[in-house]
């Protein structure tokens, strides 16, 4: 749990320091690409000065009690994973492809129920959605040089945003995107982003479609 916090955190450009006598193999990774700080020893009163924000991802009642009671005293704020009673802000359980972010919170209510949303989520969505996302932003930028107005834009984006495509790129079936991109922007058009998409697809998926 600790160590998807941190990830989600680096990917928003925190400074992460971990407060922990042992890290996971992927927070040792991250330590030795000099991404994160790391004291190697438990929590102790003090640590908490000059923190923006904390999350305790830890089950021990005790330590999650000093934690909040020195945020408290700091006005800083915390998260403890789990624990909605000891938070002055919740954190959403999030699915991530790539640039996309599909989130789910209970309100604190129920992070059981929204981590296992958050599950179900990861499984339906899946590396094709990440492409997707990226094809979808290089034909925006097509568009949006193509001096038509704000208006018709729209109308092109919404005829893009075909959800069908996700299924397209998860079976290889390139043909059919650059017929639905070529349908909707017109025959000229440039389709150097489907060959990048192909190859990411291809690195994420581990296929060779």
């Amino acid at each position: 749990m600790g160590e998807r916090k941190v990830q989600g955190l680096l990917a928003h450009g925190a400074r992460v320091t971990v407060i922990s006598p042992e890290l996971t193999e992927g927070l040792a990774a991250l330590r030795e690409a000099g991404r994160i700080a790391w004291l190697p020893r438990p929590y102790r009163k003090g640590d908490l000065a000059g923190a923006f924000l904390v999350i305790a991802a830890t089950d021990d009642p005790e330590v999650q009690e000093q934690v909040h009671a020195e945020a408290e005293e700091r006005n800083t704020l915390l998260n403890v994973a789990d624990v909605p009673k000891w938070c002055n802000f919740i954190l959403p359980a999030t699915a991530r492809q790539g640039d996309l972010a599909v989130s789910v919170s209970t309100a604190g209510k129920s992070p059981a129920l929204a981590r296992k949303l958050r599950q179900s989520l990861e499984a339906q969505f899946g590396p094709e959605y990440a492409v997707l996302v990226n094809i979808l932003g290089a034909l925006r930028d097509l568009v949006m040089v193509g001096g038509r107005t704000h208006a018709e834009n729209k109308v092109l984006f919404g005829r893009l945003a075909e959800l069908e495509m996700a299924a397209w790129i998860r079976q290889g079936l390139w043909e059919r995107i650059a017929g639905h991109v070529r349908e909707v922007l017109g025959p000229e058009t440039p389709l150097d982003c489907l060959e990048a998409a192909r190859e990411e697809y291809k690195n994420l998926s581990g296929t060779v479609k």
